[in-house]
């Protein structure tokens, strides 16, 4: 009986492993598509980067709809529905007949994705017992490492046949995903009860979105010279304004899209915190191939070759990291992780023209993104909450990360470009960076440890 369970479990993580990768392989091989899509359309280096933006901004805002659904509808259902809009949006890429129709799709394909990851994670709570979480958690958190390696080769290979087939291929693995999920996945999550939180969704969603636009907008270079975009601050105060209407109709609501319950727990509201500056850490490391060029007057390729380190690092760690949650609980994992990453960035900091002690940094913040963007962080939460919170508040993780990745942008963009020297501007930034994550490596010393997280989550799982 027991190898019946273990094989089910098996393949139900098998499938949410197809699924997520799926998810993750087109954030990676989007970019050898970009040239080509740019040469069929005509269209400017400005427009073209919307096909990226709108992407994060459906998925902001796709996240906590889709997460609140998995909760009352069921895993099994969401999940496929997440898999086939996200489907639907690749079609809608690959057939369009202008640029905007593109642009439509790309905002499905975001929209839908933004339920795949937390639905994911919130099956392995469903279906794993608290001792094998981690561990089913690091394999997922995993495909985003294996996503990168694989990525741009893939894309290379598929774009002799067009670039559309980029994302024409997603659509068998996505019949696939769909059909083995009707199948397999449990309907855990499932409850009728009061209607559907559409007042809080809409306003989530439209808080969401103008804060994504905003930052998206912002030219970290124009703001260092006192310019900026006039659309940016409206959409940010209207983005400010938004989130106490959002928590007075919560309050109000029979059955809200996000429990404000949630924020009691201070293991929830030190994970949204550690959620931020990971989301940030995270993207500071799109602009290491920028630092790289500078300091060792590498070419761009050469540099975005070097990142393999960091990528390689972040792929063996998130599994590893997830078996150390099983055995030495969450707050011993996470303090790590957060000391590496910070580690990693200080070092980048501090010695931007040592290439072997890039090398060290590149190891040291791999592993530590690895802790913090794979299973620690969804290991808590669903340690945290009751079966019936489990989507939303993996929903919630994902927003906050999103919202740290935008903040990144913006702020090495700002400290960078406010210095005279670009070397010096990029090494203020990763020290800046690095200061925060030590900050937060203190902070993590507050979630609980390993025999009260136990506690918790069999208080959860008995309600």
């Amino acid at each position: 009986m027991a190898t019946s369970i273990e094989r089910r479990r098996n393949q139900v993580l098998g499938l949410l492993f197809v699924g997520v990768l799926m998810a993750a392989l087109d954030i990676a091989i989007v970019g050898p598509a970009l040239p080509a899509i740019q040469g069929d359309f005509g269209v400017t280096e400005k427009a073209l980067a919307w096909v990226f933006s709108l992407y994060v901004l459906g998925n902001l805002v796709g996240t906590p709809v889709m997460a609140a659904l998995s909760d009352r509808a069921g895993r099994r259902w969401i999940y496929a529905l997440c898999v086939g809009g996200f489907a639907l949006g690749s079609l809608i890429v690959a057939l369009a007949p202008t640029f905007a129709v593109l642009l439509a799709g790309r905002l499905v394909q975001g929209f839908s994705a933004g339920g795949i990851f937390p639905v994911a994670s919130a099956v392995v709570g469903d279906t794993f017992p608290p001792e094998q979480r981690g561990s089913a958690l690091g394999l997922l958190g995993a495909v985003f490492g294996i996503a990168f390696l694989i990525g741009p080769i893939l894309g290379g290979v598929l774009l002799l046949l067009g670039w559309p087939w980029l994302f024409l291929i997603n659509l068998p693995i996505a019949l696939g995903v769909i059909v083995l999920s009707l199948r397999l996945l449990p309907t855990a999550g499932a409850r009728a009860g009061a209607p559907f939180d559409l007042a809080g969704t809409l306003t989530l969603g439209a808080a969401l979105a103008a804060l994504a636009y905003g930052l998206t907008v912002l030219d970290p270079a124009q703001l260092s010279q006192g310019q900026i975009d006039p659309l940016a601050p409206p959409m940010l105060a209207v983005a400010v304004l938004l989130l106490p209407v959002f928590v007075w109709i919560e309050r109000r609501a029979a059955a809200p899209i996000l429990q404000p319950a949630l924020f009691r727990s201070r293991p929830i509201r030190l994970t949204a915190a550690l959620a931020v500056g990971a989301g940030i850490a995270e993207t500071s490391v799109v602009f290491i191939p920028a630092l790289l060029t500078i300091a060792f007057g590498v070419s761009a390729s050469t540099a975005s070759f070097m990142l393999l380190v960091i990528v390689l690092a972040m792929a063996v760690g998130s599994p590893v990291s997830g078996r150390l949650l099983d055995r030495f609980g969450s707050r011993l994992v996470i303090t790590g992780g957060t000391l590496l990453s910070a580690a990693g960035l200080l070092i980048l900091g501090l010695f931007p023209g040592s290439l072997a002690l890039f090398y060290v940094a590149s190891v040291l913040l791999g592993l530590g993104l690895a802790v913090l963007l794979g299973a620690a962080l969804r290991y808590v939460l669903l340690n945290e909450t009751a079966a019936s919170e489990r989507a939303a508040a993996q929903g919630l993780l994902t927003v906050t990360m999103g919202v740290g990745q935008l903040l990144g942008a913006v702020v090495v963009g700002l400290i960078a470009a406010s210095a005279t020297l670009p070397l010096d501007g990029y090494a203020r930034a990763f020290l800046s960076i690095g200061l925060l994550m030590a900050l937060l490596t203190l902070a993590a010393l507050g979630l609980r440890d390993r025999t009260a997280e136990r506690q918790r989550a069999l208080e959860m799982a008995t309600g």
